[in-house]
Formats: C-alpha cells, sequence, structure tokens
C-alpha cells in the first residue's frame, strides 16, 4: 500500500486531508509540526509528502531540504498559503515536486498526487536510493558511491526486500520461505549467513543497518 506522511499543524486540516487519503486507499501517517515530520521521515519510509510551510519548531522548507539529505528521491509537495513566486521559487530550489495552494480542492490534490506517484514509480520501479546505495532492479546491481558492490541474486533480493520495509521485522522461517522456497538444505542457519554476507558487504553505507531481532529475524533501520 502506498504510504503518505501529512504535515500539518492546524489540526482539523491535517485530519480532512488523511482522512480523505484514507478513502482513495493510501496508508497514511499525521505529523503536527515540522520537527515531528521528520523524525517520521527518517525512521519510516514514504512514497510521498505533504507538508505545510509554516509551522512550528520547524517550517516546511526546513523539513524539505533536510528530507532530500537522505531521502533525495521521495515526493514532497507543498500545501500552503504562501501563492507569491518568491515562496514557489524557494520551495523549487530545495527539491519541492509540486505545490496547493490553500483553500485547495481535494480532487485536484487527488489528481496531482496521483500524477507525481506515477511519474515516481516509473523510477522507483528501477531503482532504491537509501544514503549512499543504489540499487538497480533492472539490472539487479548495488553501488556505493557509484562504486558497484558484489551481491549475488539472492543477497541482492535480501537485501531490496529489507529496504523496502524498514523497521518491518522478517523472521527466519519467512524468509526462508521466500527465497529459499524448496530447497530443502537451507536452515535458519542459512539465513543468518547471508546477513552475515550482507553485513559486510554494505558495511561502507552510510543510510541504513540491519538489526538482528533475537528470538525472531531480521529488519533494516534507516539512520
Amino acid at each position: 500500500m502506498i504510504r503518505i506522511l501529512v504535515v500539518e499543524d492546524e489540526r482539523d486540516l491535517n485530519r480532512f486531508v488523511s482522512l480523505s487519503l484514507r478513502n482513495n486507499g493510501y496508508e497514511v501517517v499525521c505529523a503536527f509540526d515540522g520537527k515531528e515530520g521528520l523524525e517520521k521521515a527518517e525512521n519510516e519510509r514514504f512514497d510521498l509528502i505533504l507538508t505545510d510551510i509554516m509551522m512550528p519548531k520547524m517550517d516546511g522548507y526546513e523539513l524539505c531540504e533536510s528530507i532530500r539529505s537522505f531521502q533525495p528521491d521521495v515526493p514532497i509537495v507543498f500545501m500552503t498559503a504562501k501563492d507569491d513566486k518568491i515562496s514557489k521559487l524557494t520551495g523549487y530550489s530545495l527539491g519541492v515536486d509540486d505545490y496547493v495552494v490553500k483553500p485547495f480542492d481535494m480532487d485536484i490534490l487527488l489528481m496531482k498526487i496521483g500524477a507525481i506517484l506515477r511519474r515516481a514509480k516509473i523510477k522507483s520501479d528501477k531503482e532504491l536510493k537509501i544514503g549512499n546505495l543504489t540499487m538497480n532492479t533492472e539490472e539487479r546491481s548495488a553501488a556505493v558511491n557509484g562504486e558497484e558492490i558484489p551481491l549475488t541474486v539472492r543477497e541482492f533480493d535480501l537485501l531490496f526486500k529489507l529496504l523496502s520495509y524498514p523497521k518491518k521485522t522478517f523472521t527466519r522461517s519467512a524468509l526462508m520461505e521466500e527465497f529459499w522456497d524448496y530447497d530443502s538444505s537451507a536452515t535458519s542457519r542459512t539465513v543468518d549467513v547471508y546477513m552475515a554476507k550482507l553485513r559486510e558487504k554494505t558495511q561502507n553505507c552510510d543510510g541504513f543497518e540491519i538489526l538482528t531481532v533475537h528470538g525472531l529475524g531480521y529488519k533494516a533501520v534507516l539512520k
């Protein structure tokens, strides 16, 4: 399911937008100031971020700039009453993808979101970028700071799975069922060996770490 972060300090508007998005099939996480929005963006993966500009603790410009430092490709849309040229130029220079000006028509916002997500999907279907790591699903290749790292097909698939669902714990049995299928020689120890190899090969990656969840399995956590 597509996940959207809504950062808006006006609580009634936040609830209205979030409910509308949920009614249209999106998973929504809410934040009520820029600092809270940044914390959620740092610890969870989102397919799109909707944010106000004028907010307490951290404004939308600073939020956008901070998110771009570790998530350069996530679409960001400003919901704002600031409709002047300077505000728009500032936002675009920081990497915002689009604007909706308050008060806005929710149907228009939904159309904008759909169009942005379609464009993002074309790119995201081929690439996953986290920190200095880039994974290309079409070529099944991975590179750190542009330098390729040698991953087997299974290592690539395991890493891609973990990074696609950060903070989600995958049990050893679930990983074995998905990636080893009917290989009767695979055991939970096999999964441990592969994770050790992945940690070694990605030790220079600065955007995440692979954690052991004792008694269960593994998860990737964004830094």
